[in-house]
């Protein structure tokens, strides 16, 4: 665990030095991930130790930009697990979810599935302070995303989404931050659930992919409009039936069983990734430039919604 205490460290010496700016900042990214990924065991549900750990490095990352910051705790059996959520907005009765998880799949450090889109979250915290929005920001890190929690009702995300129901919370939309840093600009390094479908999208995973079931709605988009006309990274966009294999592979897939309008951002998962829930899936593997291009996007669609 020395690995978060020295993030902690590295946090509050970063942080007092530097100027807040209007787009991220490789070097924290890095510093996230290391923080993250380069831990004494593995994120995934059994180690409850490391889950809190990392929930209190999130935690004290939102803390840092936000002054509405809380703890969502939720049981299963006799263990607790948490959402860690910060606001922003708060002056707005509508609001958006920015959502990701921080829990892995099995033994593996999970850079890209999913510490990328915690990460995300973390930058785009840092980027949101003293910004002017039309609406509330809240932006949720997640645990029990993976097997063997997946597509239950314990996944936290599931909790949450309920939880905006029952307190009759007015949400504009969700957006689900699933795997934004693996890119590949080689030939054939991109598949997908239909082969035809290469002859639209191309052979290259160079590209960031907003997805969206039929029918999504008028936030999606809006939000994908908006995303792809920052020019931050070559964005495609991707609507398709709910039952297309990975369309709904993260935690919006319960927004839309709660009537949201959600989406997910994603560098398409196992369609290019080839570390997906592997022992190779580490922050050596990631295009830390492309990811910061992301997380640019999406602070300013944001900003501009």
């Amino acid at each position: 665990m020395r690995i978060l205490q020295i993030g902690f460290t590295f946090l509050s010496i970063l942080f007092s030095n530097i100027s807040l700016a209007n787009e991220s900042d490789t070097t924290i990214i890095r510093q996230h991930l290391t923080a993250i990924t380069k831990t004494d065991g593995f994120r995934n549900y059994r180690n409850l130790q490391l889950l809190n750990q990392t929930a209190d490095y999130i935690q004290s990352v939102f803390s840092q930009f936000s002054e509405h910051v809380s703890i969502q705790e939720y049981e299963v059996g006799s263990t607790t697990y948490k959402n860690v959520i910060a606001s922003f907005g708060m002056e707005h009765k509508k609001r958006i979810i920015v959502g990701a998880h921080y829990d892995v799949c099995g033994n593996q450090q999970g850079a890209d599935d999913n510490a990328s889109g915690v990460v995300g979250l973390l930058e785009l915290a840092r980027l949101l302070v003293d910004k002017e929005l039309s609406y509330g920001v809240d932006l949720v890190a997640y645990t029990l995303e993976e097997p063997p929690y997946f597509r239950t009702e314990f996944m936290v995300s599931y909790i949450h989404a309920k939880s905006l129901v029952d307190e009759g919370a007015d949400v504009l939309g969700m957006i689900s931050v699933e795997m934004i840093g693996y890119f590949k600009e080689e030939k054939n390094t991109q598949s997908y659930p239909l082969g035809i479908l290469s002859a639209i999208y191309g052979s290259r995973g160079n590209y960031i992919t907003l997805v969206k079931k039929f029918g999504a709605g008028k936030f999606v988009r809006q939000f994908s409009r908006k995303f792809k006309s920052t020019k931050a990274i070559r964005t495609k966009m991707f609507a398709g039936p709910k039952r297309l294999t990975g369309i709904d592979f993260s935690d919006h897939l319960n927004y839309w069983k709660f009537g949201f309008k959600a989406m997910m951002i994603t560098d398409t998962s196992f369609y290019r990734n080839a570390n997906y829930h592997a022992p190779t899936d580490t922050m050596e593997t990631l295009d830390i430039g492309k990811m910061s291009q992301v997380i640019d996007g999406l602070c300013e669609a944001l900003l501009t919604m």
